[in-house]
């Protein structure tokens, strides 16, 4: 094999690509269990070596996973889709040492993200129902020091600790932006949407409908890839600023959006300053061109009882927690007003 050539496995688990040389061996590696599939990496890789595979819907339901492929002739390892994954579903390693070249080379920034926990607020009943409702199982309680911990690396900041725990987990997203459920829209049947959905930001109630807890996405845009609706792109000139340079870059637009049953828009992501061109670039192919929007409020997501009622576990203790939530409020002077604006 001549060194420098890129060497592609796939198991059902992992998707890996491997390059030795002298002095580089790089290694780039999917987890295939936490990814689905996602827009981002298709369409930020600078050298369009990432594809969509899987995902077929029969009778209205996921049949096989979304998930993704990449040709190793094409892939120049250079990270960017390690930066922008949704779930951190991919790692890259230089020697044996997590490296991102595009990050390393200050031509991406840091993504600003985090979550924490203060115990002091928290309520300890609280605990399993929290716990549960961590979809990427990063939430667990340590006896010993007795009080929860995150798996950090592995977080994918969808917010459903926040409302579960009552505020006593903050959680600050990458992305800001808005999703649109347009159920009147759908294909009739069809859940795949909540099936591919990373969180409980689309789901099937006990009811048996399909419902947008708006607040839990995480900008991923899974559910417009899997929907069976698709959207009509359109290449669209703009101009691109950096560093004194203007250059007009054709980026995908899409044209139909109002016709589409789930529509996500990432229009912002919150990063450390960098100057770079090719970070502007990447912006311009993700975030949509509305920056204009409202990011919904923590404080009355927490209260939200379509939000409570969203999570997974038991249906009488939501039902109690958002009762409970709502009696808090009403004792509050004007505190009636809030509980309405809460419900919406």
């Amino acid at each position: 094999m001549k060194r420098g050539t890129t060497l592609k496995r796939r198991t059902d688990t992992t998707l890996t690509l491997e390059r030795k040389m002298v002095t580089h061996h790089d290694v780039l590696t999917w987890d295939l269990e936490r990814c689905v599939g996602c827009q981002i990496g298709p369409k930020i890789c600078p050298k369009d070596a990432l594809s969509h595979t899987g995902g077929t819907v029969v009778d209205g339901h996921l049949a096989t996973k979304l998930s993704v492929d990449v040709d190793p002739q094409s892939c120049v390892f250079c990270g960017m889709c390690v930066v922008m994954c949704p779930v951190n579903a991919i790692s890259l390693t230089l020697n044996g040492e997590r490296h991102v070249p595009v990050q390393a080379y200050e031509a991406f920034p840091e993504i600003i993200e985090s979550t924490t926990f203060d115990p002091t607020v928290f309520d300890w009943s609280l605990k399993d129902f929290v716990i549960e409702n961590c979809p990427g199982n990063v939430i667990s309680y340590d006896e010993e020091a007795q009080t929860l911990v995150i798996d950090y690396p592995h977080c994918i900041r969808c917010r459903q600790c926040e409302v579960a725990s009552n505020g006593a987990f903050t959680v600050e997203q990458p992305w800001e932006g808005t999703v649109t459920l347009r159920r009147e829209a759908c294909v009739e049947g069809c859940f795949a949407c909540a099936d591919i959905c990373p969180t409980r930001a689309l789901h099937v109630n006990d009811e048996g409908e399909l419902v947008l807890a708006d607040y839990y996405c995480i900008k991923c845009g899974a559910c417009m890839q899997i929907c069976p609706v698709k959207p009509i792109i359109e290449m669209e000139d703009v101009v691109l600023q950096s560093q004194g340079v203007t250059q007009v870059k054709s980026v995908p637009r899409i044209t139909n959006a109002e016709a589409l049953p789930i529509y996500v828009e990432r229009w912002r992501v919150r990063h450390h300053p960098v100057q770079s061109g090719t970070w502007i670039q990447a912006l311009a192919k993700l975030a949509d061109d509305k920056a204009s929007m409202v990011e919904i409020e923590r404080k009355r997501a927490i209260k939200r009882r379509d939000l409570i009622v969203a999570l997974k576990g038991d249906r009488e203790l939501q039902e109690r927690e958002a009762r409970r939530r709502d009696e808090l409020l009403r004792a509050l002077k004007g505190g009636e007003e809030h509980v309405d604006k809460a419900k919406h």
